[in-house]
């Protein structure tokens, strides 16, 4: 009896695992001969598209309308779920059972159903404990006569699960008490231990229906070996917190032109299909919203043709040099002939250039010093100082008139005046006294009336010396003033 109830459980338990398995198989085995008789008429009844490499790079978007379901198909096991459930079933006690009061006789418990509830913690999604109770009512059959008993146990399990989805297979062991109560035999309860196996069939996202079928072990009436009572059972089970998905994002299209961020070239700038960005018709760098003449090519900011582009002020098409800064009539450049840097309509001699020497280097005409400068052209002599000071005596304003009369005779002229010690003395005392003798002079010529922006100084020191520093006269000759024209 006991083999054929175990054979009944296994069997049992493997075509409630099997049916769901048939019926996936089946549904999907369906929905592919549909599709693809489906896709052979339309393939029939219409040419092929060609397909782009871009859009067979990405993946389709989803079908308008389609509903999402924030669950994974299949509802599988996972981590951390909590399962509350309740089932009914029946149960076989075993004729070799203990379960009596000792000075009464072993009877047999007759089978009966079977009711319980279950709660279960899975910290990972193959592995779980639960913990289970519940009753069964019987009888007791003895001496022609029928009483009631009740069977009930409490009990603890380790459950191993395959994580599979639309249908969970599971082995299950553990341990607790096997108790029963009656008329007959008193009240009783030893030690149970039982395994066995099942499965889970998702209803819902929190539903699932499950099947159990299980082997208890407890002490054999003889006191040596055990007595297997079997049960068969089916119910509900609620799973708590299961992990919900995140609904897909639609399809981005930050500048909400049209093209989708995944094909926009410009992502953040409205633009036209199919690159997405904004349109430059004559291709200009110019984008025809800010373009004044979106169809012609021409420069920015307003896109149209540049009509000078040499920006001389005479346009197209009447510059006839419009590569170069020109002046009217024709636009192009008036010419320098003599190459001196002067052009034509400038230079009061086009044909001769002009000598570059600080005289006049502006009229375009070769020229040279005049003899009157001569005296203002290197060392001046006449201009006097008081001993290691930078104030100018008395007897050098002839001299310094002299000087403000050329400088105003000839307002092209430019000059540096720079100041002179001998070697005498501290080094750099002889700097900063050479440099106040030559400010000293060029503030004398500006009191007069020269403009300050011809004269520059420099105060040489005693590094640029004429004579010989170890004599009277050569130390004599180191003291000066000397001018030179500027180019």
């Amino acid at each position: 009896m006991s083999k054929k109830l175990v054979s009944w459980v296994v069997l049992g338990v493997g075509a409630a695992m099997a049916a769901p398995a048939a019926a996936q198989e089946a549904t999907l085995g369906a929905s592919a001969d549909t599709s693809s008789g489906a896709q052979a008429d339309a393939s029939a009844s219409a040419p092929a598209p060609e397909a782009k490499p871009e859009e067979a790079a990405s993946p389709p978007p989803a079908a308008e309308g389609e509903e999402f379901d924030p669950y994974e198909p299949g509802y599988p096991p996972e981590h951390n779920l909590l399962e509350i459930g309740v089932y009914a079933g029946i149960f076989l006690p075993s004729k070799d059972h203990n379960l009596r009061d000792e000075p009464v006789d072993q009877v047999k418990y007759k089978y009966g159903p079977q009711f319980g509830g279950r709660i279960g913690y899975y910290p990972l999604s193959f592995l779980g404990l639960e913990g289970d109770a519940w009753l069964s009512l019987s009888r007791v059959r003895d001496h022609n006569r029928t009483t009631k008993a009740v069977l009930y146990s409490g009990r603890g399990s380790l459950v191993l699960q395959l994580p599979t989805g639309y249908v969970t297979p599971f082995v299950l062991g553990g341990a607790g008490k096997l108790a029963a109560i009656g008329t007959e035999m008193g009240k009783d309860s030893d030690v149970a231990w039982h395994f066995g196996l099942g499965a889970k069939i998702p209803l819902t996202h929190m539903l699932s229906l499950r099947i159990d079928g299980r082997d208890n072990l407890t002490a054999h009436k003889s006191g040596d070996g055990q007595a297997h009572s079997f049960e068969i059972n089916a119910g509900l089970t609620a799973v708590i917190e299961r992990g919900r998905k995140e609904p897909p994002p639609p399809p981005a299209d930050t500048d909400h032109d049209g093209v989708l961020d995944r094909d926009d070239k410009c992502p953040s700038e409205n633009g036209v299909a199919p690159a997405g960005c904004p349109a430059d018709t004559d291709g200009d760098g110019v984008l025809d919203r800010d373009d004044y003449c979106p169809k012609e090519a021409g420069v920015a900011p307003k896109g149209c043709p540049d009509l000078d582009p040499d920006k001389d002020g005479i346009l197209l098409p009447c510059d006839l040099c419009p590569d170069e800064v020109g002046v009217k009539p024709d636009g192009c450049a008036i010419k320098d002939t003599d190459k001196d840097g002067i052009f034509d309509d400038k230079d009061k001699c086009p044909k001769e250039a002009e000598t570059k020497n600080g005289f006049e280097d502006s009229d375009g005409c070769p020229d040279k010093i005049p003899d009157s400068f001569k005296k203002y052209s290197g060392v001046v002599q006449g201009i006097v100082f008081d001993q290691g000071k930078a104030t100018i005596r008395k007897q050098s304003n002839a001299t310094l008139e002299g000087a403000v009369k050329i400088l105003q005779d000839y307002p092209s002229v430019r000059m540096e005046i720079s100041g002179h010690t001998s070697s005498e003395g501290n080094k750099e005392n002889n700097a900063k006294l050479s440099q106040d003798r030559a400010d000293a002079v060029k503030t004398w010529l500006v009191e007069k009336g020269v403009d300050p922006n011809r004269i520059q100084t420099r105060g040489a020191g005693s590094d640029e010396p004429i004579g010989d520093n170890k004599t009277a006269v050569g130390r004599n000759k180191n003291r000066r003033i000397e001018f030179k024209i500027l180019q």
